[in-house]
């Protein structure tokens, strides 16, 4: 039985594979493939779950493939089902069915009807990935898959102006979610000295024994969970970015931002619920969360002028509820919590453009203006701030922006260390006096070692902060990018013992990627002249070639897992010591800017409004 398993993934899998080699113009072929992929999966599933029931519904788990194995590290995948996969996966079928079903006449005759119907399928391998993992290894994998696509969908349409920025927010918020998870793996494998499954989470004698032998250990990694949960879920204070999500397709919305991705935050909370379900501190955490959520997520539904804003936070409010109920041990209530407001949010946004036209309709007709006279009472006055503050969503966008972002963009702007009269060259040369006196080691003290890990990882941080600021030169942008990443692999062979070959997994899949990177912003270059950052180029337009080759060099230097810079990135943290924190700070702070730098080149060069006046110039919003 548990080797089914492996074809609820390998399924969408195949059926993505065969969308890329449609042409784009075979609409009925294209979503023909990914109608019956989906299609067949929910078959495949509801004969699965009645067998796995009449079987007594045992809990399976089966280690898949191990992608890497050391004598202190094993990177392996692994698949989990228990009743909490049974409910979301049967759930995420059925309504990616329906949408898929949906997108067939709402899609017809867009420039992007195939792009769509592609990154439809990558979202869901990427949600089966992380419904079915049994190991936090395998739920990343398809949690970086979520994250992409989402960036895609948002910015589906590329010709406009705040469907690319308003992508990039969101995704900074999502990169963010990964480092906590990250940091969460990172933790764990020092906890237990292994690639621990959620099976063996499962163990009371496990969880007992990492909270009275590391007690602040265990519960760094519940902190971390919890933050990645929250903001996945758009909890307090990161609710602003669920509404951004919306200027993609209706239909991508529908699925994505209402249903399935937002409740995975809710998801992590379940499947990793036996290991906090005992500490007090958390679960009241969780429920003053999910509860000033509901509260404050309520009252800017109410007044929102925008459809689709109100249904973002009305569904927010209802994922608020489901947190409590989770921190509570109410999971089947949760669970029956999840199904409903996925259909029931999936439905809403599917009809909102009809149900929009009618109320505009209605309000021309039948507007009756109110007659009553407000009285200066101090419960009205309390009333209008309350209304004041939901219209302007509590003003938690702007907060966000000036106290987490700001100041990293502030460093980044000062990093004159990356400036012209230093330049890449010093900094290249700074770096083959640390790689040739690495030879040195022995002989030099171990605090002098770690004075040098902490210098060249606060150069690779300020090397990407720069980067990330840059405004004018994205080939410079690239390579500042490119030397940040040698400098954090070099502060990690100054650090511990590690193999020359794990440091070599990670670089290898970063320079091959950021070549190819780099010789797409050549191209581009050559051809018009030139590429600075100060706004949007557009130029996959007239270059989808180049833009697509360049996306995917810019998903290999970032770590997406299709190149070894994804299995290199676990390798670099687990040689990071539990108690480096500074350090860990460093590199996960490295790793968060360095993909919204990456994509953010990506975004400026070659989607927005084509910079060249004579092609139409499209609305600012969707």
């Amino acid at each position: 039985m548990s080797q089914i398993l492996q074809l609820f993934i390998l399924l969408p899998v195949v059926g993505f594979l065969a969308g890329l080699f449609v042409p784009r113009k075979k609409e009925r072929i294209l979503s023909g493939i990914s109608i019956a992929t989906i299609g067949l999966q929910t078959l495949g599933l509801l004969t699965f779950v009645v067998w796995w029931l009449t079987n007594r519904a045992p809990t399976l788990d089966i280690k898949h493939i191990v992608l890497y194995k050391s004598p202190e590290f094993e990177f392996f995948i692994d698949f989990y089902f228990d009743s909490i996969t049974a409910v979301f996966a049967l759930v995420g079928a059925v309504l990616t069915f329906l949408v898929a079903v949906f997108s067939r006449y709402y899609m017809h005759r867009e420039l992007g009807f195939k792009r769509y119907f592609i990154t439809l399928l990558l979202f869901y391998i990427g949600y089966n990935l992380v419904i079915f993992g049994g190991n936090f290894e395998t739920l990343f994998v398809g949690w970086e898959m979520l994250g992409i696509s989402s960036f895609l969908l948002i910015g589906f349409y590329r010709d406009r102006y705040l469907p690319v920025k308003n992508g990039l927010k969101v995704l900074s918020f999502y990169r963010l979610g990964d480092i906590c998870l990250i940091l969460a793996m990172w933790m764990s494998h020092h906890l237990w000295h292994k690639n621990i499954t959620f099976a063996e989470w499962n163990q009371p004698d496990v969880v007992l024994e990492a909270f009275q032998g590391h007690y602040l250990q265990a519960m760094f990694i519940v902190v971390m969970i919890l933050i990645a949960a929250a903001i996945k879920s758009a909890q307090l204070p990161f609710s602003t970015w669920l509404p951004r999500a919306m200027e993609g397709p209706t239909t991508s919305s529908a699925i994505f931002y209402g249903s399935l991705s937002v409740h995975i935050g809710a998801f992590l909370l379940l499947r990793t619920y036996p290991f906090w379900q005992h500490e007090t501190v958390i679960i009241g955490i969780i429920i003053a969360i999910g509860l000033s959520t509901s509260l404050v997520a309520a009252t800017i539904a109410r007044v929102q002028s925008s459809v689709k804003t109100q249904i973002a936070y009305a569904s927010i409010a209802q994922i608020g509820l489901i947190f409590i109920e989770i921190a509570l041990g109410w999971h089947v209530l949760a669970l029956l919590h999840f199904a409903g407001n996925a259909f029931l949010r999936t439905y809403q946004l599917l009809v909102s453009p009809s149900v929009l036209s009618y109320l505009v309709h209605d309000m021309f007709f039948n507007f009756i203006p109110r007659t009553t006279q407000a009285t200066d009472t101090l419960f009205q006055k309390i009333k209008q701030a309350v209304y004041v503050l939901s219209v302007k969503e509590w003003n938690f966008d702007y907060l966000l922006h000036r106290y987490l972002w700001r100041p990293f963009k502030w460093i980044g702007r000062k990093s004159g260390i990356m400036g012209p009269r230093w330049g890449l060259a010093s900094l290249l040369a700074l770096f083959v006096v640390g790689a040739t006196g690495f030879s040195l080691k022995e002989q030099l003290h171990f605090e002098f070692h770690q004075y040098l890990t902490l210098l060249f990882s606060a150069l690779a941080l300020a090397m990407v902060l720069k980067a990330f600021a840059e405004r004018e030169d994205a080939k410079h942008a690239w390579l500042t990018a490119l030397l940040s990443q040698f400098f954090s692999a070099l502060s990690l062979l100054w650090n511990k013992d590690i193999a020359w070959h794990q440091t070599g997994i990670y670089l290898s899949g970063t320079v091959v990627a950021a070549i190819i990177g780099y010789i797409c912003l050549h191209k581009i270059e050559s051809k018009e002249g030139e590429i600075s950052l100060h706004e949007y180029h557009g130029h996959s337009y007239e270059h989808p070639g180049i833009g697509l080759v360049f996306l995917l060099a810019a998903l290999g230097f970032s770590g997406f897992p299709i190149t070894p810079t994804f299995l290199g990135i676990d390798l670099m943290f687990t040689h990071i010591s539990a108690n480096q924190i500074v350090l860990v700070v460093l590199t996960g702070l490295n790793f968060l800017f360095l993909e919204l730098t990456i994509l953010r080149i990506y975004s400026r060069v070659f989607l927005g409004q084509h910079k060249k006046m004579y092609h139409p110039v499209a609305f600012k919003s969707s």
